[in-house]
């Protein structure tokens, strides 16, 4: 059970998670969407593709990416957020890992939290989250954006992140947030080289341990160009089978650019799955 302001979403049946990057330096569509017409625009598009959360996001992530001041990345999300949550009531989730960022991003109508430090950057984050009665994301990451692809180690890397997330979980129980307002992450990509990626997903049925919905964000990410050699505008179909993987695996949520292909492939997978299909029109 995911638990999203007072509604509780089913998570028997994949959910699709719609990327909306609202940077000049986002890995795939930085850039794009700079503008808040044309990302309300976008986001809308998404929702009417079959997104069940869209997942607005102010500051890159990529490896090597630079921080940027809480003052921009406010401004660039906070508008948007506030046009799309007074069209539509589609969860919208924040990603951020500044608590101010978060509590500006709530008031305008966010109900998740999606936290790459996974509460451990802003020490005021957990607050936040307790506070509004937010659901957050709590993913895996080793080091930093600026330097977690340098030199990535772990003895067994499932195990490492199983910990990890189990312990962040505990911290954020401690402060009063339910596990039906958490979801888990490992990370694709944020501290792990292409072997590390492969044993994730490989086992990633195993982070359902935690008890905590499981949301896996691989889209068009380097794994599956190492893997094909297609550049990033190629790489549908590498995605495709990532999200197919997971799905059969029990994965939650899927954190996605393609929003319309993939909602196919996880109602496809799913219905195989299960052995019964659950028609379109959301």
């Amino acid at each position: 059970m995911l638990v999203i302001g007072n509604r509780t979403l089913d998570t028997d049946h994949p959910l699709v998670m719609g990327i909306l990057n609202i940077t000049p330096d986002s890995f795939y569509d930085g850039g794009q969407h700079f503008e808040t017409n044309a990302a309300l625009d976008f986001a809308l598009s998404m929702i009417s593709e079959g997104a069940d959360i869209i997942d607005i996001g102010g500051e890159s992530s990529r490896p090597g990416a630079e921080p940027v001041s809480e003052e921009e990345e406010s401004a660039r999300i906070i508008p948007v957020i506030e046009a799309l949550s007074s069209q539509t009531d589609i969860p919208v989730s924040v990603d951020t890992s500044k608590s101010n960022v978060a509590r500006m991003a709530i008031r305008a109508g966010a109900g998740i939290v999606n936290d790459i430090s996974a509460l451990r950057f802003d020490p005021d984050m957990a607050g936040v989250v307790h506070d509004t009665g937010s659901t957050v994301v709590l993913m895996h990451m080793q080091g930093t954006p600026e330097t977690m692809q340098k030199d990535p180690r772990y003895a067994d890397v499932v195990e490492e992140i199983l910990i990890f997330l189990k312990e962040r979980i505990s911290y954020a129980e401690e402060w009063g947030i339910p596990k039906e307002r958490i979801i888990v992450d490992p990370g694709i990509g944020f501290g792990k080289t292409l072997e590390h990626n492969l044993a994730i997903l490989r086992h990633i049925g195993r982070f359902r341990e935690t008890g905590c919905a499981v949301m896996v964000g691989a889209s068009r990410k380097g794994m599956i160009g190492m893997i094909t050699g297609t550049s990033v505008e190629d790489r549908i179909w590498g995605t495709a089978a990532v999200t197919a993987h997971c799905v059969m695996e029990g994965v939650s949520i899927h954190r996605v650019h393609d929003v319309r292909e993939m909602r196919q492939v996880c109602d496809v997978a799913a219905a195989i799955y299960s052995g019964s299909a659950r028609m379109a029109g959301r």
